[in-house]
């Protein structure tokens, strides 16, 4: 069975930075993709960031320049830096995880941005 753990959430000021951990229960070379999401109250649960399996990433045009996803297929992990938080981004963050057809969620991990 697939499991996504996520780590690395918490509170943090606006101009603060965090950093995300997604760890695989499996190899994580045998997804297409993996990614990041997040999701604040009423709100549908949106894409921050992507990398497929060849590295090509693509990221939210909210975030672009100041987060960056990375993965080591090594150690199961997927990353995402966070640098220069605003408020803006305070939500519940989501790993992802692609082997079509199916697709894998964490449980999430919550981070708070303060203004």
């Amino acid at each position: 069975q697939v499991q996504l753990v996520e780590s690395g959430g918490g509170l943090v000021q606006a101009g603060g930075s965090l950093r995300l951990s997604c760890t695989a229960s499996v190899s994580i070379f045998r997804f297409n993709a993996m990614g990041w999401y997040r999701q604040t109250p009423g709100k549908q649960r949106e894409l921050v960031a992507r990398i497929v399996n060849g590295g090509d990433t693509n990221y939210a045009d909210s975030v672009t320049g100041r987060f960056t996803i990375s993965r080591d297929n090594d150690k199961n992990t997927m990353w995402l830096q966070m640098s220069s938080l605003k408020a803006e981004d305070t939500a519940v963050y989501y790993c992802n995880a692609n082997r079509s057809p199916t697709t894998y969620w964490g449980q999430g991990t919550q981070v708070t941005v303060s203004s």
